[in-house]
């Protein structure tokens, strides 16, 4: 080899070195994706990031959902919790991170964990099985005053945000229901559809399937506002029907206790780049979720202010 090719590649070597020893962050491993609950909105949330994450070669690692939902979610957040430091663990996040603690007391805090990103929120409609003649909220509401305690309401889990939602509704209309916790979402979906139950508040991703189909109805949206989306319009909220209802859940995405400054920077701007894709935005439109990506101080303020209101909330329906 000549002194000039010897030169050349000593050259070369002196700027790659450097540039490699400044390159970002980026997985060395695996990355898992917790999902503190069974099938259901937070589990097709974290399967379509992990979708969008590999076909839009955002990493080189493959993209694991391990779903960990026992105790009504507490399973998958004291795991995510005990993986301290860890750089490729992810948890889904729901509005249960501020009410396991409080009404539970699961030992755990939403400020011990890493927040990454804010996804969106998801919503709440009012469902009955298709086959029953309620065509609007006043009108099941007013069946289930009659009798007290004999309807069935199905959510997921206890003390989380189904549970919170229908104490909301009884509060609201002067009913009683007999609250039944399922394992996750699709559960709940699957009983109303197959009258084992006779009403949920599932989320609409959670419930679309068997409105397509026919077998569900939904009542009223618990929103100050309705749905500005197509399919969804026409279903008025629970407040235009005479319930001052109104109820919207996270969807957000944390990392364990102290993962490293540069794997959390790292996963919030790629998970930046996923809520922009076209693929995602249609996922949102069709499941619909409000849009609404955060992070950084800004999402931080925002947890602040929905772990206070949670308080509030738990304490006003007896579950603090």
């Amino acid at each position: 080899m000549s002194v000039k090719s010897l030169v050349l590649i000593a050259a070369a070597v002196a700027l790659w070195m450097p540039a490699r020893a400044g390159a970002a962050w980026e997985p060395s491993q695996p990355i898992e994706i917790v999902v503190p609950a069974a099938k259901g909105g937070a589990d097709q949330l974290a399967r379509e990031l992990a979708k969008d994450i590999e076909e839009l070669h955002l990493v080189t690692q493959k993209v694991n959902v391990v779903n960990k939902g026992g105790g009504s979610g507490a399973e998958g957040y004291m795991y995510t919790k005990g993986k301290s430091g860890d750089a490729h663990t992810l948890v889904i996040t729901l509005s249960n991170l501020f009410t396991l603690p409080v009404a539970v007391g699961t030992p755990f805090k939403w400020s011990e964990l890493t927040p990454v990103a804010r996804m969106g929120l998801d919503e709440f409609v009012l469902w009955v099985n298709a086959d029953t003649p309620y065509k609007t909220a006043k009108a099941y509401l007013d069946a289930v005053k009659a009798s007290p305690g004999m309807e069935k309401m199905a959510g997921t889990g206890s003390a989380q945000e189904d549970q919170l939602l229908t104490i909301l509704i009884e509060q609201a209309s002067g009913t009683k229901f007999q609250y039944l916790p399922l394992a996750g979402g699709g559960d709940v979906a699957k009983a109303l559809g197959e009258k084992k139950v006779d009403s949920t508040v599932n989320n609409p991703s959670e419930a679309v399937a068997l409105w397509k189909e026919g077998k569900v109805r939904p009542l009223g949206v618990a929103n100050q506002k309705r749905l500005a989306l197509k399919d969804w319009a026409d279903i008025p909220t629970l407040k235009e029907q005479g319930y001052d209802v109104h109820y919207q859940m996270m969807r957000g995405v944390f990392g364990p206790p102290s993962m490293p400054a540069e794997a959390a920077k790292f996963y919030a701007g790629m998970l930046q780049k996923v809520f922009k894709s076209a693929q995602f935005q249609d996922y949102l439109k069709k499941n619909a979720l409000t849009p609404g990506y955060m992070t950084g101080a800004e999402f931080h303020k925002w947890l602040e202010e929905q772990d206070a209101l949670h308080v509030k909330l738990l304490a006003t329906v007896g579950l603090k």
